[in-house]
């Protein structure tokens, strides 16, 4: 057994050791003699919500297939052993091998959210890592960045090596044949990295130049080499039910936020909303097997002994299979003490049906996601949801039980008025109507709806990135408007109501829409001891001001104006498959307050259909 890297009288004093000794179930050892390459995959926040990211878990089984590969495990450490790390200088550790982190040949960080760039930060100091990739040797991990906040990787660019576009399990493999056959060769760092820079899907920040206008906006972007490409292609996996996917996932020894078997049903989403990232880059949606998953549930339920499965998508209810695969799963493990969870379902007859089945109907509570109260503001923001369809829903699980509703909404949308925010309250107050019409003997107890408002952060690749944001106070007043008319409803007693955090919410938009100049805000931050921003108890607004002040950064210029249509994204160079064309059509077309019909419906030729996969390629007759 592994000698683990804290002693025993470290591991006594800090919260959970058991975040950080490794040796879980289906865990991976090898021995690192026979292997070529070793790479450390690394989530920037807590273990327990790490080991929930299902990415992680794909790459690491992809990774440990191959026999010159070991793929090890790292998180972001808790604070009280932060400082025993730092004050002992003792590197940060990689689970399975219990060695430094900075003995890897690479280091690959899934950035999940831009409130954790500052554990990536804290990540490479511990690790004992130069920071900026310029300062970094052979003796020094290649440090590669992933996940959905790398469509634009430009605040961060500076602490990268390397930043992987797309989905992972398509160009790593190339990736790790280059650096092999390079290492074998004698190759320098810098040989490397314009080779790989050549790969579709891999970004070098280092080898591109930027240069601004008076104006601070964006003048050119560029590559500084003539063989290395002006465009990063997203990648991604056409063939769904062939791709990788662990049958033997990692079970944490302590509870983790998501302590259930998952299963992803599709990639994708064909409902096209506005202000939705995920929708417009994980497109085109492309479906698994029924018969792949039957299989790979019986597997994961063996190899685990969990006893939950889970279905992972962005909408469910659109896989064309569900209802064979979700009478499969009830029929099959049900009665076997296993529970099945279906997040992300429309409210229709079939899937209250099927959670009727699967859930204690007195415990649970029922999900809308409208995302703007008024028809009006539904409209602009291509929520295909009218206020009949959640009434309709709403009426159809009441009569079938259920009597708690969770509503959430965004505060801060494009052409938003005070009636589209009075109409939050008064959709809830007409859902809480709907209930009470029910006779009262065949009620279940008082209706209790819970209305839950976040503010909207213009994301990269939406045709709501040319939107301006607003200042906390602005927020603030707004979720007060919809508390004042909470208060004023009929239904008052039976609805409550919870809004997200305004300066949050501002720093992420500032994250998702900055420049290379916002990274030294980033250290900055860091150097005055923040980590863990994405936690309330850890996040220190006026630490983020004073870093801005002191760096000479105007946060203003990146959040308080609506961007011109001909303006220079700093995100401009990677192409996601979906066109700026379309991008700036939807917006014209949110402005008029008109739906585009989803993807199933009508192809609005965004872009995708030359990827030849998925709903792009589907029959729509």
């Amino acid at each position: 057994m592994t000698k683990l890297a804290l002693s025993d009288e470290i591991l006594m004093k800090i919260d959970k050791p058991a975040r950080y000794i490794g040796n879980e179930l289906n865990s991976v050892k090898k021995d690192k003699e026979n292997v070529d390459i070793r790479f450390v995959m690394c989530f920037p926040d807590v273990y327990e919500i790490g080991m929930s990211h299902l990415g992680i878990q794909i790459l690491y089984d992809m990774l440990n297939r191959r026999e010159d590969v070991w793929c090890e495990r790292v998180y972001s450490p808790w604070p009280d052993l932060h400082q025993i790390l730092k004050e002992q200088q003792i590197p940060l550790f990689s689970l399975e091998s219990q060695e430094p982190v900075k003995n890897a040949d690479f280091l690959g960080i899934t950035i999940q959210y831009e409130m954790c760039y500052t554990n990536i930060l804290q990540i490479l100091d511990l690790s004992q890592i130069p920071m900026f990739a310029k300062d970094r040797t052979w003796e020094h991990p290649i440090v590669i960045g992933g996940g959905p906040c790398t469509y634009n990787p430009e605040p961060i660019a500076d602490f990268f090596d390397l930043f992987y576009m797309g989905e992972g399990e398509v160009q790593y493999d190339p990736l790790l044949n280059l650096y092999q056959s390079m290492r074998k060769n004698g190759a320098s760092r810098a040989e490397f990295l314009r080779e790989a820079a050549k790969i579709p899907g891999i970004y070098v920040p280092s080898l591109y130049k930027v240069t601004y206008k008076e104006d601070g906006t964006i003048e050119s972007f560029s590559p500084l080499y003539e063989d290395v490409p002006a465009t990063v292609t997203k990648q991604i996996v056409t063939d769904m039910t062939e791709a990788v996917y662990p049958e033997k996932p990692i079970v944490p020894f302590i509870k983790a936020t998501q302590d259930r078997v998952v299963l992803e049903i599709q990639r994708g989403c064909i409902r096209g909303c506005r202000f939705c990232q995920a929708g417009m880059v994980y497109r085109p949606t492309r479906e698994k097997n029924v018969e792949r998953l039957k299989d790979l549930a019986y597997k994961m339920l063996k190899s685990t002994g969990y006893e939950e499965i889970s279905l992972s998508s962005l909408s469910s209810s659109d896989y064309s299979q569900l209802q064979e695969l979700v009478t499969f799963l009830i029929e099959e493990f049900k009665g076997k003490g296993v529970n099945i969870s279906l997040p992300s379902l429309r409210i229709d007859a079939f899937s209250l049906d099927v959670m009727g089945k699967v859930q204690d109907i007195k415990k649970s509570s029922l999900t809308f996601a409208p995302e703007a109260g008024s028809q009006r503001l539904r409209d602009v923001i291509n929520k295909g949801l009218t206020k009949e369809v959640i009434l309709e829903g709403a009426g159809m699980a009441f009569e079938g039980g259920w009597n708690k509703v969770k509503l959430y909404f965004m505060l801060g949308l494009p052409t938003e008025t005070k009636e589209d925010m009075r109409a939050i309250a008064e959709l809830a107050n007409d859902i809480a109507v709907r209930y009470y019409e029910i006779p009262k003997e065949q009620r279940n107890g008082k209706c209790q709806i819970t209305i839950s408002t976040s503010f909207f952060v213009p994301k990269p690749f939406t045709p709501f990135q040319w939107a301006r944001m607003y200042p906390p106070e602005d927020y603030i007043g707004r979720a007060k408007i919809v508390n004042d008319t909470v208060k004023e409803q009929l239904n008052r007693k039976s609805i409550k109501y919870n809004w997200h955090e305004a300066d949050v919410t501002v720093l992420e938009g500032v994250l998702a829409r900055g420049d290379r100049k916002v990274g030294q805000v980033l250290l900055k931050v860091y150097e005055k001891g923040g980590i863990f921003d994405a936690w309330s108890e850890f996040f220190d607004y006026q630490r983020w001001l004073d870093a801005f002040e002191e760096c000479g950064v105007d946060m203003d210029f990146y959040i308080m104006r609506e961007r011109p249509l001909d303006e220079i994204f700093p995100w401009d160079f990677i192409d996601t498959g979906v066109t700026k064309e379309f991008l700036k059509r939807e917006w014209q077309t949110a402005m008029g307050e008109t739906v585009t019909p989803n993807c199933r419906m009508k192809c609005s030729s965004c872009g995708m259909a030359r990827f030849k996969t998925g709903v792009c390629v589907a029959d729509r007759s």
